[in-house]
């Protein structure tokens, strides 16, 4: 369930109110921590810083013959790895030596050993990464701000040194590795081309190319694949002349000469006359047409030539059969001699394949061993040449230089750490001691460990009102308290109370005088028993005297009129409480003290019995179990709440009724929790005159004599500054 605002807002004002209260302790606190902190800051010896700019970069690079990736990797625990490096002994023992700071700080500092030595000068050293950069930054702080410059670029120059020497070694012993692996690839490879020549010559092949991956059998393997293709040949040109000669023999001499196109025959002498005699063909034909007589001259000379040129195609064709029958038989013969040739070639490649395998395999491996050694012959050329470049893992940017003004001790940072370590030690403090402080602080802690109400809340410093002037703001508290006691009493005829504390000094007589007073003014006839028999106090605050009084009646037989005084102010009296008996808790629990009580009942509106603490002795308990009503003067902030239940229990065993608490001693000016309950002093007018509470006629105390005047003390008790105990 989520808190109200009012109640997130109290408890603000809670924390606040303890900040208030403890402000001299947090004040102290304060002022001791930054005290503290000046003071150390001031004597702590002044330390001057310098420093180095370094550059450094991965170089892992392992040289091997089939490693070709070149890329970068980055590992992320380099710069942890180097700030390792320039720390160790490798690094600053030979800084120690070169600079003789053994017998240096021997004087200073009274160091004997390297060891002690290397300790103080680790000590000095600091190594930082520059964020997103490959830079590192080291800096030295020493007393002395030449010593811290030398210092810091001498670390840095041994750490430059020894990389650049490391990876030195490192190409050198890569280099060597190389080479080591390059000579024995070079035998492997002059093995395997012994191994392939041996079987070669043994084997009878002829490899035109023993060098080269080419197979040996290729050149066979052409050579066969030449005759595959030239009988294919053969026989295609074959079955072509073959089907053109049964063509051209089924065909008339007329037929072959009208399809040499489509038979693709090119015959000069026939492409020649065959249009001649076509035209004389035609010429005849026409002359016949044109009405000549076949014995026409002119007709029979174009006979007689028609006749030549039909006479030579005729030649021609029955010569072009012959040739074509020539052709046929000799591409028989040809395609015959291909394919015994294809054959013969076929046999001798299967056994050139059967004896050549061994040597293909052995040549195969040494071409791949040979093209390995020149890989890594060239990778050996490549790297040699690569790492001979001037390479630096390790480049100083910045040197150091002595610095002109110290760096340590950092007095704005310190006093500004010291100013907030003394505010939470301040406020930490102020909290712990408010949660160890087990007093009564609020309203709260009353009615939760009591169970009773609070009647009134009385600020601190509220002097006796007898002696304040009229209508002064103090009076309002105890008239709160007499209106609550008013209308908290179960009925009019409860007129009797005490008043009582768990320890002396909390302020219940001065609180019973005002509120007698109160009463008194608000019309009361109003009588204050001063029952604290072993030191009492009333008559010290009204002024009368003390020679006779309570203890008088309860031990003799003197009448209640000889031993009541009336005070200088309307409707008060005052029983003081007399010599002071041996026996005080006797006197008091007798049945002269009941007689008492239920006279004074009848006699006055108001009863008001002062005693001494309820815890520190029994009078308190006998007067709480006497009178009506109990009312429970509490301290503020002054004894633990344990305390006011034995209070409360002890008023409980004796049958006391307890009306209420009286809050005493509030220093509202801290406490703002508590300036609900008294507001009224910034609405107090003055002029206003006390009433009476209610409208019931008042009681009068016939026979008493009012006591005569006296001047007022100076000095006169406040709720917090009385002979209360």
């Amino acid at each position: 369930m989520n808190p109200e605002p009012g109640d997130i807002k109290l408890h603000f004002l809670d924390y606040w109110r303890v900040i208030r209260v403890r402000f001299p302790l947090i004040l102290l606190a304060f002022l001791i921590v930054v005290i503290t902190t000046g003071v150390m800051t001031y004597y702590m010896p002044r330390q001057y810083e310098s420093r180095v700019t370094i550059q450094v970069e991965e170089d892992d690079r392992n040289m091997t013959i089939f490693n070709n990736d070149s890329g970068v990797r980055l590992d992320p625990r380099f710069a942890t790895t180097q700030f390792n490096i320039m720390q160790s002994t490798g690094i600053l023992y030979p800084v120690i030596d070169s600079m003789n700071l053994i017998q240096k700080w021997g004087r200073e500092y009274g160091l004997q050993t390297r060891q002690q030595a290397y300790y103080r000068l680790r000590s000095m050293l600091d190594v930082k990464e520059v964020r997103n950069t490959a830079l590192l930054q080291l800096t030295v702080m020493s007393r002395d701000p030449k010593e811290a410059a030398d210092l810091a670029n001498a670390v840095a120059k041994e750490y430059q040194d020894r990389r650049i020497g490391e990876q030195q070694d490192r190409v050198d012993r890569s280099l060597a590795q190389l080479r080591d692996e390059v000579a024995k690839q070079q035998i492997t490879m002059e093995t395997l081309r012994d191994e392939a020549a041996r079987i070669r010559k043994e084997s009878g092949i002829n490899d035109l190319n023993p060098d080269t991956s080419e197979d040996p059998m290729q050149a066979s393997e052409r050579t066969l694949v030449t005759v595959e293709e030239q009988v294919s040949e053969a026989r295609l040109k074959n079955a072509s002349l073959a089907t053109k000669f049964a063509q051209i023999s089924k065909m008339s001499d007329d037929q072959i000469m009208r399809s040499l196109r489509t038979l693709e025959i090119e015959d000069p002498t026939i492409q020649q006359v065959l249009p001649q005699y076509q035209e004389a063909v035609s010429d005849e034909a026409r002359l016949l047409n044109s009405g000549l007589g076949p014995n026409h001259p002119t007709f029979r000379s174009l006979r007689a030539k028609r006749e030549v040129y039909e006479r030579q195609l005729a030649d021609q064709i029955a010569s072009l059969r012959k040739t074509f029958s020539s052709n046929v038989e000799m591409a028989e013969k040809n395609l015959a001699a291909l394919e015994n040739q294809l054959s013969l070639s076929r046999d001798s490649q299967q056994q050139s394949k059967t004896r050549s395998q061994s040597y293909v395999e052995a040549k195969s491996k040494y071409i791949q061993a040979r093209k390995i050694l020149e890989g890594a012959q060239m990778r050996l050329q490549t790297q040699t040449m690569e790492y001979r470049l001037p390479r630096t893992p390790a480049k100083i940017w910045d040197t150091a230089e002595p610095a002109e003004g110290p760096s340590r001790p950092r007095v704005f940072l310190n006093m500004v750490l010291g100013v907030v370590v003394g505010l939470v030690f301040g406020l930490g403090l102020a909290f712990f001691v408010e949660y160890l402080d087990t007093s009564v602080k609020t309203m709260e802690d009353v009615e939760t460990f009591l169970g009773v109400p609070v009647l009134a809340v009385i600020p601190k410093n509220v002097a006796l009102l007898i002696n304040a002037p009229a209508n002064h703001p103090d009076a309002e508290a105890y008239r709160i308290l007499r209106t609550n006691v008013e209308f908290n009493r179960k009925s009019p005829d409860a007129n009797t109370m005490t008043f009582v504390s768990g320890g002396a000094g909390e302020g219940k007589s001065t609180t019973l005088a005002n509120l007698a007073y109160t009463f008194s003014q608000g019309g009361y006839t109003t009588l204050i028993v001063d029952g604290d028999l072993r030191r009492p106090t009333q008559h010290n605050i009204f002024e009368v005297d003390n020679e006779y009084g309570l203890s008088d009646f309860l031990t003799t037989d003197v009448p209640l009129d000889e031993v009541v005084v009336h005070t200088n102010y309307d409707n008060l009296y005052l029983l003081p409480s007399g010599k002071l008996p041996l026996d005080a808790v006797s006197a008091l629990n007798s049945q002269r003290m009941v007689d008492l009580i239920a006279e004074v009942k009848n006699r006055f509106d108001m009863v008001l019995f002062d005693s001494p603490p309820i815890l520190g002795v029994s009078d308190a308990s006998v007067l709480a179990s006497a009178v009506d009503l109990t009312v429970i003067v509490v301290q503020h902030r002054r004894f633990p709440r344990t305390m006011l239940q034995r209070v409360k229990q002890s008023i409980n065993n004796v049958g006391g009724t307890i009306l209420g608490v009286v809050l005493n001693n509030v220093d509202v000016r801290h406490d703002q929790h508590y300036e609900y309950y008294t507001s009224y002093y910034s609405y107090y007018t003055p002029g206003r005159t006390a009433t009476k509470v209610g409208g019931k006629k008042r009681k009068a105390a016939p026979g008493v004599e009012p006591v005569q005047n006296g001047s007022k003390p100076a000095g006169a008790p406040t709720n917090d500054d009385n002979g209360d105990y």
